[in-house]
């Protein structure tokens, strides 16, 4: 699980990198790519941890990556370093913009490219086909030869892979490709101080397809820099519940189809994570490989039905709330989970 930030030159990408994961990308020279996690804001695991009280906490994670890349081969840096990454978070410049317009203006400079390169591939993968047309094709070779010309369809009419339906097997048989524009991505409006609320209206304008949320990237760096304390009181100053960074990790958390399950005691309170969807026995083998291949059950409860029975393992067993699930049980989001195995 990786997700690249990707931004034209000044757009804040570097900044929002470092409030997010506390890495400052700017000061490592000679690095290309930088690496940083970024803790999940989650106020179920918080209240856990206050239950709890572990010796140990260990919140969700979500990996980040920046590309400092300059010069004629800056593109090339860019599409190395972040081949393996599954999810793209956008950062548009709208703090010096002069006006909604040139916002998405420099939204679709950046766009425009991704989905050239796209159409680069497709190309020449196609071209490479044509010339193969008189030989007997592969099973890969014949699903590219069905499905390429659709996606350049789409790429040619100036849309993203992203926007297009295609089949479970389709996607499949693309995935050696990393295409950029086939990744879910999220578009972060870099405001000014004076003008936030042209994030709003640039969600609008851009539509539903395009994921949106604003920031100040500028008012998020102040804030990282204070204590707890003053971080709170200069939320409430502001109007605001939360640091607008922590929506920023939440939303890219989930762009990846990602959840997170709970393990509690006094030694350790830790959030898992898993893809949605996933079974017991996998979930389990989350924690390690042995809980996965000796699974037997599943000892699973709710997080809202756990506070419900005062937040105590023995209240949750007397009220009866304590499920035991099997091998085929898909594991929801926020559930308190103890597997039982035998290796």
């Amino acid at each position: 699980m990786e997700i690249g930030i990707l931004g034209l030159p000044q757009s804040g990408k570097s900044t929002l990198f470092e409030i997010m994961t506390g890495v400052r990308s700017r000061e490592m020279h000679g690095e290309t790519c930088v690496r940083g996690l970024a803790s999940v804001p989650d106020a179920r695991f918080d209240r856990l941890v206050e239950i709890f009280k572990p010796v140990k906490v260990s919140p969700a994670k979500v990996p980040f990556s920046d590309v400092n890349a300059v010069g004629e081969k800056a593109w090339d840096a860019v599409r190395q370093s972040l081949s393996g990454a599954e999810g793209l978070v956008h950062v548009v410049d709208a703090f010096t913009a002069a006006d909604l317009p040139e916002i998405l203006s420099r939204y679709r400079k950046l766009e425009d490219e991704l989905i050239l390169a796209d159409l680069m591939i497709v190309e020449n993968r196609l071209d490479r086909l044509a010339k193969m047309a008189k030989k007997p094709m592969t099973p890969q070779d014949a699903l590219h030869a069905r499905v390429l010309p659709r996606l350049r369809e789409q790429l040619e009419a100036g849309k993203p892979l992203r926007e297009l339906s295609l089949a479970e097997e389709e996607r499949h048989g693309l995935r050696s490709f990393s295409f950029w524009t086939i990744r879910p991505e999220l578009v972060v409006v870099n405001t000014s101080e004076e003008n936030p609320g042209v994030s709003d209206a640039f969600g609008r304008e851009a539509g539903p397809a395009v994921p949106a949320i604003g920031i100040c990237c500028a008012i998020e760096a102040e804030l990282t820099a204070l204590p707890p304390e003053e971080r709170k009181e200069f939320l409430e100053s502001l109007g605001a519940a939360e640091a607008a960074f922590g929506r920023v990790i939440r939303a890219a958390f989930s762009l990846l189809g990602r959840i997170s399950y709970f393990t509690v005691g006094e030694d350790e309170v830790k959030a898992w994570v898993i893809p949605a969807g996933t079974k017991a026995p996998r979930a389990a083998g989350v924690i390690h490989n042995d809980f996965e291949r000796g699974f037997i059950k599943a000892e699973v409860i709710g997080f809202d039905e756990f506070i419900a029975c005062g937040g105590t393992n023995a209240a949750a067993k007397a009220a009866g709330k304590l499920r035991l699930e099997g091998k085929e049980y898909v594991v929801r989001d926020g559930e308190i989970i103890n597997f039982r195995f035998n290796v």
